[in-house]
């Protein structure tokens, strides 16, 4: 086995009100759909603090450590909740992420799937909000470039919302390329193309609502591959949104199953040809269950395959 599966129940106490779209069910149906797959499974890590302090200030850590409530939940923004077990899923899913740039950077795994919540790409520097508390995207980044050594990484992100949290912790990053596809308009409203990063090293691909696979492959053949092939990243880290699905109650675009597959594929058959296969992949959005869990198998199974 050449794939790696990181997840931690710790992952399922992290509980949000009911109607909530980020919701347990959404975590359990991905473990669920993964059964069976020939992956290694590995139990996530709690974060280490100087791991979260690569990229939030001890401040903000402060802030989500006072806010956790005894019981019961607390509210941190329109949509971002804490419960009692809220910190501690959110220090497992970026331990699984720095634990998965260790096994894949030391040969150990080809790649790796950190199935993880709460997810991570909305955090920024010091701000929770849709869902996320910490940045587990830019994280693994950052571990990878200042623990590890890499040189260059790069992070594709295609979750349906844009990943604004991962952008303003990457802004002045020149040794990380970042590229997000997502649906505009929506929210969180950013992800324009002129948001180019403080080095050039951002690239934005605004999608139109109801649009579906031609449009995407369409931006990523044209635009994404050609820059990240110019980069030449030595690690591609992928936040794996999967609300871009046309069942998924979020947003507008329509994504098919196979949509996943194909971008899945073609990001591992780059990660060959330009960094020795090397991918992290982290869990983001995915609100539809039966969507979710169908794609997050489809993009699995394209790991595995790129790892045999």
């Amino acid at each position: 086995m050449t794939t790696a599966l990181i997840t931690h129940a710790d992952c399922l106490n992290h509980v949000t009100p009911d109607g909530h779209p980020e919701r347990v069910a959404r975590l359990e149906h991905v473990l669920h759909a993964l059964e069976g797959l020939a992956l290694k499974r590995v139990t996530a890590p709690m974060a280490a603090e100087d791991d979260i302090l690569r990229i939030h200030p001890a401040s903000y850590l402060a802030d989500l450590r006072n806010a956790v409530p005894q019981d019961g939940r607390v509210q941190l923004d329109a949509d971002t909740y804490m419960s009692p077990g809220s910190l501690d899923a959110a220090f497992r899913a970026a331990g699984a992420v720095v634990r998965a740039v260790d096994m894949v950077l030391s040969g150990e795994m080809q790649n790796a799937f950190a199935a993880v919540r709460p997810p991570g790409h909305h955090a920024e520097t010091d701000t929770a909000m849709g869902f996320c508390l910490f940045g587990n995207a830019a994280l693994a980044a950052k571990h990878a470039l200042d623990h590890h050594g890499l040189a260059r990484v790069a992070v594709v992100d295609f979750d349906v919302h844009h990943g604004n949290g991962t952008q303003d912790l990457l802004w002045d990053e020149p040794r990380a390329l970042f590229i997000s596809s997502q649906q505009m308009p929506l929210w969180p409203g950013s992800g324009r193309p002129e948001e180019d990063g403080a080095h050039g090293q951002i690239l934005n691909l605004p999608l139109p609502p109801g649009s579906g696979g031609v449009q995407m492959k369409a931006a990523y053949v044209d635009q994404a591959f050609p820059r990240l092939r110019a980069f030449k990243p030595e690690l591609i880290i992928i936040s794996a949104g999967f609300d871009a699905h046309q069942d998924d109650p979020l947003a507008e675009l329509a994504w098919s199953t196979e949509d996943f597959r194909w971008l899945s594929r073609e990001l591992c058959s780059l990660a060959q040809e330009l960094c020795g296969g090397r991918i992290v992949s982290t869990l983001e959005g995915g609100y539809d269950l039966n969507a979710l869990a169908a794609s997050a198998k489809a993009h699995a199974e394209e790991l595995i395959e790129a790892g045999t």
